[in-house]
């Protein structure tokens, strides 16, 4: 059995462990009132697996993951998102800054590469062209490198997948603003691809000629262009 604890480190026993477990999937199929209980009391329970990745119980209707064993939190007052590399216009904005841009809403699925998928998420952010556009990208720019202020998460997209109107920088889940556990306050969302394109915890986006440097999972032989259904081996698509 994989070593249960909170975050801060304190043991959780067997049995609590089974319980909010069996909860846990309750809450998936109870819808949203469930899920919103669920976030507040299983978002700080984790499963340890001894591999460095952390998985965290159900939250809502999502599994959680963090690659550093524990989930980083900034407010966000102190939050801010860096755009630089190949542009001639580099710049920083805040919170605020953001959520003062053009929004776009996206109802899309969540579909992770390990099998499991949550319908009809609500997203709300701005496109990611948008904020490329705001950089003032050179002509040699080809793709997107992105880091998490966990210190350790990255992503890559295309400068083509980057400008796909299904591709956004987000800031609210289901109406609500995303939570530390969901990669909040800010993070990616890649609607066409499997969720580990959709970094969170964003906090720097550079623009760079081609070859990009793989990101985390790719690094580990996961797929580059992680198309839904059309990639590492599987059939997810939406039936």
């Amino acid at each position: 059995m994989p070593i249960v604890e909170a975050v801060d480190g304190t043991p959780i026993g067997r049995r609590v462990f089974l319980g909010l477990a069996a909860f846990g999937v309750s809450g998936i199929v109870w819808g949203s009132k469930a899920a919103g209980l669920m976030e507040h009391l299983l978002g700080p329970i984790a499963i340890k697996d001894g591999s460095g990745l952390l998985g965290l119980l159900p939250t809502g209707r999502f599994r959680i993951y963090s690659v550093t064993g524990q989930l980083p939190n900034r407010a966000p007052a102190d939050w801010r998102l860096d755009v630089g590399g190949l542009v001639d216009a580099p710049y920083s904005i805040g919170f605020d800054e953001l959520l003062a841009m053009p929004s776009v809403d996206l109802t899309k699925d969540f579909q992770c590469v390990t099998g499991w998928r949550v319908p009809k998420v609500r997203w709300k952010g701005v496109r990611l062209a948008d904020i490329i556009d705001r950089a003032a990208p050179q002509a040699a720019v080809a793709a997107l490198e992105f880091e998490s202020f966990d210190g350790a998460y990255t992503e890559t997209l295309t400068l083509e997948q980057a400008r796909r109107d299904d591709v956004i920088v987000a800031y609210e889940l289901d109406g609500k603003p995303i939570s530390a556990a969901h990669g909040g306050p800010v993070r990616l969302y890649v609607a066409p691809m499997y969720g580990y394109k959709s970094l969170k915890w964003l906090q720097r986006i550079t623009l760079v000629a081609p070859p990009p440097r793989p990101g985390f999972w790719e690094q580990r032989g996961y797929d580059v262009d992680a198309w839904i259904g059309r990639s590492n081996g599987r059939s997810d698509a939406p039936a």
